[in-house]
C-alpha cells in the first residue's frame, strides 16, 4: 500500500498499515474502488452526451469516493460489494451508450476473490500513476482528495433529499479527467478550483438540507457533563441519523449524547426539543479510543472518524457507509440493537456538573446582530476576527490552535467549526459588547456559514473579503478540509494560516504557486503569527 491523503501521514506516505488503522487489503481495495469509480464516471460522461442521465450510478459515484476518505470504511467485505456493485452499474450504463470506445477503468473487471482484487488495487495505486509529472501528479492528487470531499457532503445533502445532477455531472467530470494523460499545471490548478466551486455547491445543497429540516441553528447552552440513567453516543455528522435515534428512543429512558462534530446538532430547533437529548460527551474524533472505552453506555458511528474500537467492539455500532470488521452494522434506520445494547449496559450512575459550552452561532445567528458587530468594528471595539478551525488531530503541534486562541487578543473575535474547537472549545472568553469573543459556527461543512457571514461583513463594509479584519487560521486532517481549502481559493481568499503541517502530496512548485497567488503561509508560533496578523 501507500497512502499520504491524511495530515497524519507517516513519513511522507503510509506503505504498510495506515497511522488511521487502515491495513493494506483495505487500502488497496479503496484504491481500486476509486479507479472503478473514475471509469463509472468516464461511462456517465459519455452516456450524459447522448442524453442519458442515470439518478443510480449518480448517488452511487459519491457514496463510492466517499468510502474512500479517511476512517470511514475498514470493513472489506464492503469494499467487495461496492467495487462489484460499481461494475455492474458501469456495465449497466455502458449498453446504453452507442459509438464510444471505453478503455481502462471503464472496461477493468474487477478478479473473483479478495486476494486478486487486492493485487488489482496496487496496480492502480498512487505509486503506479503513470503521470510523469511530478507537479501534475501532485495537483492531480489534491483534485482527487477535494473530490472526496465533495461526496461526502454531496452524500450528506442526499441523505436530506437535497441532489442536483449538475453537481454529480461536475464531479463525474473531474473524476474521469484525473485519468487523463498530458495536462499542464495551469489546467490542473484550474480543475482544483473547479473543484472548489463545485465544493461550494455542495455545502449549499447540505445547508439547505439541514436547515430547511432541522431549522437554522440557534444559540444554545449544553451541557457537558454526564445525566444518571441508560445511555447512547452519536458521533459523526449525520443529523437524520441523530433525529431518527431521538424518535425511537423516545419514553425508553435512553439519554443521547453528542460526540465530536455532533455537538452543533444542539443548536437546531428541530432537535433540541427532545428532552433527551442530554448534553455533549467528549472531545474531538482521535480522543475516542480512550472515551469510547469509558462510556457506559451503546455507542452509534454515523459518516467517518472512526478508529479501532476492539476494546469496546460489542458497544459500538455502525450506520451509513461507515464500517468496521466485528461492528455491528445498523441498516434501514432500524436502531433497535443500539437501543437493546443501551438497556442492556449499566448508563451513568449519577448526574454530573461540568459546566456548558454555547454553540449554534450559523449565519442566521450571527447576521441577526450584524448592525451590533459591524458598530463595534467601527467603533474599535472589535478589532479583529479569527477564524480557527478545521481537522482536529493526535500529530504533535496542535497546541498551537489553543495557544493562539488564549493569547488573542481580548478585543478580538473567535470564529470556530469542525472538530478542531475541541482545542479550546470550552475556554470563557468572555463577550464584546454582548457578543461572544467565542463563536461555534458549526461541523467542518459550516464553513458555507462561516464564507457566507464574511461576504456579508464584506457587503456591509463595502470592500472585498480580503479587506476584512478577518484572518483564517486553519488545521487539516482529511479530504473534506481539502475541499474546503479549495473552495476558500476559488472564493479568491488569500492569507490563510495552514498547520500544524502542510501536505505531504503538495510538491515545492505547488506550495510555491499557492504562495505566490494565494499567500498561504505554515502556521509558525502563535505570538509571530499574531503579531504579524495585527501588526
Amino acid at each position: 500500500m501507500f497512502c499520504y491523503q491524511c495530515e497524519q501521514t507517516a513519513k511522507g506516505g503510509c506503505t504498510k498499515i495506515g497511522v488511521c488503522g487502515k491495513t493494506d487489503s483495505t487500502a488497496s481495495l479503496q484504491d481500486l474502488l476509486l479507479y472503478l469509480s473514475k471509469g463509472l464516471s468516464q461511462v456517465a460522461c459519455a452516456a450524459r452526451e447522448q442524453g442519458i442521465e442515470d439518478p443510480e450510478v449518480n448517488l452511487f459515484t459519491v457514496k463510492a469516493v466517499f468510502s474512500t476518505l479517511t476512517n470511514v470504511n475498514f470493513d472489506d467485505a464492503r469494499f467487495v460489494a461496492l467495487i462489484n456493485r460499481c461494475v455492474a452499474l458501469r456495465d449497466r450504463l455502458k449498453a446504453k451508450v452507442s459509438g464510444v470506445e471505453f478503455d481502462g477503468p471503464a472496461v477493468l473487471m474487477p478478479a473473483l476473490d479478495i486476494p486478486g482484487m487486492v493485487a488489482q488495487g496496487r496496480e492502480f495505486g498512487i505509486e503506479n500513476d503513470p503521470e510523469p509529472d511530478a507537479d501534475v501528479k501532485s495537483l492531480k492528487q489534491t483534485l482527487t482528495y477535494g473530490l472526496k470531499g465533495v461526496c461526502a457532503y454531496a452524500d450528506h445533502a442526499a441523505i436530506l433529499g437535497k441532489e442536483d445532477n449538475e453537481l454529480y455531472a461536475k464531479v463525474q467530470t473531474l473524476l474521469a479527467a484525473t485519468l487523463a494523460q498530458g495536462l499542464t499545471v495551469p489546467q490542473c490548478v484550474e480543475a482544483g478550483l473547479e473543484c472548489g466551486r463545485i465544493n461550494i455547491r455542495a455545502m449549499e445543497l447540505l445547508d439547505d438540507a439541514n436547515t430547511s429540516t432541522y431549522g437554522h441553528p440557534v444559540p444554545t447552552e449544553v451541557k457537558l457533563g454526564p445525566t444518571a440513567g441508560k445511555a447512547i453516543l452519536v458521533s459523526g455528522h449525520d443529523l437524520k441519523d441523530l433525529e431518527t435515534l431521538l424518535r425511537q428512543t423516545e419514553g425508553k429512558g435512553i439519554n443521547i449524547y453528542t460526540h465530536g462534530e455532533m455537538l452543533p446538532c444542539h443548536g437546531y430547533p428541530e432537535l433540541h426539543k427532545y428532552p433527551h437529548l442530554a448534553g455533549h460527551y467528549g472531545t474531538a474524533w482521535q480522543n475516542q479510543k480512550k472515551e469510547f472505552a469509558e462510556f457506559p453506555g451503546a455507542i452509534l458511528m454515523t459518516t467517518n472518524c472512526i478508529q479501532d474500537p476492539k476494546k469496546y467492539i460489542e458497544n459500538i455500532f455502525t450506520t451509513g457507509l461507515v464500517g468496521w470488521p466485528g461492528a455491528v452494522h445498523v441498516q434501514n434506520d432500524d436502531f433497535t440493537p443500539v437501543i437493546e445494547k443501551a438497556l442492556e449496559l449499566p448508563g451513568f450512575a449519577e448526574t454530573v456538573d461540568k459546566g456548558s459550552v454555547t454553540t449554534g452561532f450559523a449565519r442566521n445567528a450571527v447576521m441577526s446582530v450584524a448592525g451590533t458587530v459591524i458598530d463595534a468594528v467601527k467603533s474599535g471595539d472589535i478589532r479583529h476576527f479569527f477564524l480557527v478551525g478545521g481537522c482536529d488531530g493526535a500529530k504533535p503541534g496542535r497546541n498551537y490552535y489553543t495557544e493562539f486562541v488564549e493569547q488573542a487578543p481580548a478585543d478580538t473575535v473567535i470564529l470556530t467549526l469542525a472538530c478542531g474547537k475541541f482545542r479550546f472549545f470550552d475556554k470563557k472568553l468572555g463577550d464584546i459588547g454582548g457578543i461572544p469573543r467565542l463563536l461555534d459556527v458549526g461541523q467542518c461543512n459550516d464553513a458555507y456559514s462561516a464564507v457566507q457571514i464574511a461576504l456579508a461583513l464584506a457587503k456591509a463594509f463595502d470592500c472585498g473579503v480580503n479587506d476584512l479584519p478577518l484572518s483564517l487560521v486553519l488545521s487539516w486532517y482529511e479530504q473534506k478540509a481539502v475541499a474546503i481549502l479549495l473552495s476558500l481559493l476559488a472564493l479568491g481568499i488569500k492569507n490563510i494560516k495552514l498547520g500544524p503541517s502542510l501536505p505531504a502530496f503538495i510538491t515545492p512548485n505547488v506550495l510555491d504557486y499557492l504562495v505566490e497567488n494565494y499567500n498561504i503561509a505554515p502556521i509558525s508560533t502563535p505570538e509571530a503569527d499574531l503579531a504579524e496578523i495585527l501588526g
